[in-house]
């Protein structure tokens, strides 16, 4: 059986640490490229190769491309703070946006056989809900509009070079390994980081805001695995969960998983979609997943890991490029 050889970009972070140890498992020979600006090293699972460094460096994008000779780019780095990308616009667009292209440029340069990226429900924007595949992207923030301009620039390299690619859209992911200590992504996380250092639930207005949020193994095998489907070559999936839940029923569920209980803070809304959810019909047609994982398992098994590994000191992003209308817990 000829062995693979994948690079996964942002290995070291929470989703591609998972979805490498599952093309390791699928006997794949992966090289992971992290910065470790999000991600950690013991989060790297045995027996890839780790190279520390950025997306953004062109010339090392490059000669690992001509040293290894990848079969599949699996690209997972990026900063995936939605609501901070409005106050760092130039470090998301340098980060999210231009390191992809120095990947997909080497990609069609090195001929992959097939390249996998993980872009975000953002590029929706406000919406009819649930969200499809077949709505025009209207991303409202400059997250989004990164994310959105990588999936055109795929299809574009695709219609001109015969780049071969698959795109998700996955959805308010957790689970262990997350970064818990990120105050600026990933709410149940946060949650659990300041149930364990005793201080009160931050909520950004009324807590009302629904989400889809889904268990990390209900995503990373797909995402792996999704280079055999054939069916699945060159189109856009929506990726998670169908259970819709709002932000305060999520912290009660914390709360009761984590035997924990402190006050509820409501902040100041901040700039974002309300509502997101999204429809998974042409996923379960091409993949034909198994059944998702509900918000109890899955937070439950968060909540093994979260104990085990303790809180973590919440990081600062200390590059703000704009202060104005800045969310007063960000300052």
């Amino acid at each position: 059986m000829q062995q693979h050889t994948s690079l996964v970009t942002g290995g070291a972070g929470f989703i591609g640490s998972h979805v490498t140890r599952h093309l390791l498992e699928d006997n794949h020979k992966v090289i992971v490229l992290d910065d470790l600006s999000g991600g950690f090293i013991e989060n790297i699972p045995e027996g890839c190769e780790f190279v520390e460094g950025s997306i953004t460096d062109v010339t090392l994008v490059n000669t690992l491309f001509e040293k290894y000779r990848f079969d599949y780019v699996y690209h997972l780095a990026a900063y995936a703070a939605e609501g901070l990308s409005h106050f760092i616009r130039k470090y998301n667009y340098e980060n999210n946006l231009i390191g992809s292209i120095n990947l997909i440029n080497a990609s069609v340069n090195h001929d992959i056989k097939c390249f996998i990226f993980t872009s975000s429900i953002a590029v929706y924007g406000t919406q009819e809900l649930p969200l499809k595949e077949t709505q025009k992207p209207q991303p409202e923030d400059p997250y989004g509009i990164a994310k959105y301009a990588i999936e055109q620039d795929l299809e574009n390299a695709y219609k001109m070079f015969g780049l071969d690619y698959v795109i998700f859209r996955p959805h308010n992911v957790y689970g262990p390994g997350q970064n818990i200590g990120d105050k600026y992504r990933n709410v149940v996380g946060i949650f659990m980081n300041q149930l364990l250092k005793g201080e009160a639930l931050t909520i950004f207005g009324d807590g009302q805001q629904t989400r889809a949020f889904t268990y990390i193994d209900d995503v990373a095998p797909y995402i792996a695995n999704c280079y055999a489907f054939v069916k699945g070559k060159n189109k856009i999936f929506n990726l998670g969960s169908d259970t819709q839940n709002t932000v305060r029923a999520l912290a009660q569920e914390v709360q009761k998983v984590m035997q924990k209980e402190t006050d509820i803070q409501f902040l100041d809304q901040r700039e974002e979609v309300v509502h997101a959810y999204s429809d998974h019909t042409q996923f379960k047609a091409v993949f034909n997943p198994k059944p998702t994982t509900s918000l109890a398992e899955g937070l439950a098994k968060t909540a093994v890991w979260v104990l085990q590994h303790g809180a973590r000191e919440s990081s600062t992003f200390d590059n703000i490029e704009i202060k104005k209308n800045l969310p007063k817990s960000w300052q």
